[in-house]
């Protein structure tokens, strides 16, 4: 394992080096810097931006710095050298601004902040305006913060100075990173760090409180996958990668460090779930930058070699697929999709499903067309193309067909350019005997609005002997035939069972599940008017919660409602719901009872005295689900973690936190795609 000393290729845009001097006073939300600029030489005016509050001037060198204009909460400046040579520019003033709520979805919200510098910890890069940012320019810095006694400053690099570990911070942090940069990073805070080193790499983690095993698990979780990854696609790029304790809930990453807020880091499922992804963001967004003009590829590729890969690795690949293909389906409505190459960032559940879902499948179709020895030469190709220069999908694919030896430019057109999914249909399925054995042949149909895709469709032939043999036929126009002469007779033919492609499942493939009812944008909820007062009074605010921001679901007692619309979904609240027989009737696999209070799921039974429970039934079009809490306390946590279980249909939570004990999705159903053809010659 090794790290990167320079670029493996020339940055495509000019650097700025900067030698910042940094004082902070979190309890005046203030800062002091002095910072010398060396700028790229032959040019002698630059336009630079700083925050509005902050007073600039020039305290060094032969140049003049006159206001322009304020843009939002910048202000922009022209820079004018008399002579070449460093210029250092001193700045002080406040950064104060508080959290700002993003809705991502029904009941689901994010906070984020243009920067703040406060008693709770500082968080400021580029958009704060709290360094001189001179826009399309990479940045190389040394940095020498101080601060209070007990805090440290965090950023990219090497760092923090002699900070010994477990104990708190000295009041001084010295940051260095020569590697180019798009941004610089100052966060900060009364930090306990820990660190381990192993090779070139050390891994670091930042708490607000002491917690050596936490602390231990990260470090342990840190090598390892710096260690996977720098053997699948080159070098790490860093010296360091560190876990750092925000102050609000986030789940942000930077170049050699990662900030998570104190919940998320606290889930033991974090470690091996999104932590990866995190570290593999050094190589993807954070040393290949993104080309966000031509679309943010760099989520779907690590969301695919991170928060998949964990899930193919535990044997999970196709229940993983089918998962980002419904959350696909049910999030991006009508009117909701777009193509890769508009793909920026995530703002709410349909810009994931398509940023994240499909791009992650792209990369997946790519892999199974290509085989994995290429698909992987193709990832170390592009990686040592484009380190710390900005790269699109067209440097992905003149990486990939350079590995491969292929020509992708079609494939990548097609899915990186057109919006939608293809909508599969088989038909004409015939099975005619022939000498030596018999012939199976049919039909495989795209069906969806607009341009066929390019696909490699698997077909598995299942023979009477119990054999399966799968072929791949390549679909490139809406109707592709096939013909499969075979030596004994077919008795079943599905298409894509394991659900290798980016495509619209259909009927029978996914059962119902919670964002079934999550990623719809109309609907009903329904509040028990025979609940008591304190329940029913916890069900109004998780249906405001919910609601807030999606004023297309109502919200009414189920007096007001005689049955249950058909047409779109509907949340029962509580035992007490006058619809719930409704749910008694339904032919489901669980038992319920009313009088008394039963349930038995995934095949236990549920204590419904101390336990809350959650059911989702009917189908994509009219979903119906149930949440019902022993006592008001629990309510406030089914509000807040229901919308992040969206791919189960069944859960059961123990204790007022809300404590998962039971989750599961229901059986599928039939699909069209899957055929039983019979047990011997027609």
């Amino acid at each position: 394992m090794g790290v990167a000393a320079t670029a493996a290729a020339a940055p495509d845009m000019p650097e700025v080096e900067h030698r910042l001097e940094v004082r902070l006073d979190p309890s005046d939300h203030a800062l002091t810097v002095e910072d010398e600029m060396r700028l790229p030489a032959g040019k002698s005016e630059w336009t630079l931006l700083l925050h509005a509050n902050l007073q600039a001037e020039i305290l060094k060198g032969a140049a003049r710095l006159s206001e322009i204009q304020q843009v939002r909460n910048l202000r922009k400046y022209l820079l004018q050298l008399d002579a070449q040579g460093p210029v250092t520019i001193r700045y002080q003033g406040r950064i104060e601004h508080g959290l700002r709520r993003i809705d991502e979805g029904m009941g689901r919200a994010s906070a984020w902040s243009l920067g703040v510098i406060g008693p709770e910890g500082v968080f400021l890069n580029a958009n704060s305006g709290w360094y001189p940012r001179i826009p399309d320019t990479l940045q190389r810095f040394r940095m020498e913060v101080r601060l209070p006694d007990g805090w440290m400053a965090v950023s990219q690099g090497t760092g923090p100075g002699e900070a010994g570990a477990g104990k708190p911070g000295r009041g001084l942090s010295t940051w260095t990173e020569p590697l180019p940069q798009d941004d610089i990073y100052l966060i900060a805070g009364p930090y306990r760090l820990y660190r381990a080193s192993a090779g070139d790499v050390e891994a670091q983690v930042y708490l607000r409180e002491p917690d050596p095993a936490l602390a231990e698990r990260y470090l342990r979780a840190t090598h390892t996958y710096v260690a996977h990854y720098s053997e699948l696609i080159g070098p790490y790029p860093f010296t360091k990668f560190a876990l750092v304790e925000n102050f609000w809930e986030t789940g942000y990453g930077m170049p050699s460090f990662t900030l998570l807020g104190p919940q998320v880091i606290r889930l033991p499922f974090i470690v091996r779930t999104s932590y990866p992804h995190e570290i593999l963001h050094n190589w993807w967004g954070n040393s290949v930058f993104i080309d966000f003009e031509s679309g943010n590829w760099s989520e779907g590729l690590t969301y695919y070699l991170a928060d998949y890969w964990i899930k193919e690795q535990a044997g999970q690949g196709p229940q993983a697929r089918r998962d980002m293909l419904k959350s696909y389906g049910d999030y991006v409505r009508e009117g909701q999709d777009f193509p890769l190459v508009a793909f920026h960032g995530k703002h709410n559940m349909a810009s994931q499903g398509v940023g994240y879902s499909k791009a992650a499948m792209l990369f997946h179709m790519l892999r199974q067309r290509l085989g994995d020895s290429a698909f992987e030469a193709g990832l170390r190709r592009f990686y040592a193309d484009n380190k710390f220069r900005k790269a699109s999908y067209d440097d992905l694919r003149e990486a990939f067909d350079a590995a491969s030896g292929q020509d992708l430019k079609r494939f990548f057109g097609a899915w990186t350019t057109q919006p939608g999914a293809p909508r599969l249909g088989l038909k004409d399925v015939v099975v005619e005997p022939q000498e030596g054995g018999y012939r199976l042949s049919g039909h495989i149909h795209q069906r969806q609005p607009g341009a066929p895709f390019p696909l490699r469709v698997p077909v598995v032939v299942t023979k009477a002997s119990g054999e399966r043999l799968t072929i791949h036929m390549e679909s490139k126009t809406e109707d592709t035939p096939f013909s499969i002469a075979l030596g004994e007779a077919p008795t079943g033919i599905a298409v894509d069972p394991s659900f290798d492609l980016f495509r619209t499942l259909l009927p029978g493939e996914t059962p119902v599940t919670l964002s079934s009812l999550f990623g719809s944008d109309e609907g009903l909820i329904l509040i028990p008017s025979a609940a008591p007062k304190a329940l029913r009074k916890a069900y109004r605010r998780l249906a405001a919660t919910w609601q807030a921001g999606h004023r297309d679901w109502r919200v009414e007692d189920d007096t007001s409602v005689d049955a249950l619309p058909n047409d779109r979904p509907v949340w029962l609240l509580g035992w007490e719901n006058r619809h719930l027989p409704s749910l008694v009737q339904l032919s489901a696999p669980y038992s319920l009872s009313l009088d008394p209070h039963r349930l038995v799921v995934d095949g236990e039974r549920v204590d419904t005295g101390t336990e809350s429970q959650v059911l989702t039934l009917g189908d994509d079009a009219a979903p119906i689900g149930w949440v019902a809490a022993a006592d008001a306390a629990q309510v406030p946590a089914l509000a807040r973690k229901l919308p992040h279980y969206g791919k189960y249909s069944y859960l059961v939570f123990s204790g007022p936190e809300s404590t998962n004990r039971i989750k599961g999705q229901w059986p599928s159903g039939k699909s069209e795609l899957v055929l039983d053809i019979g047990t011997g010659a027609p």
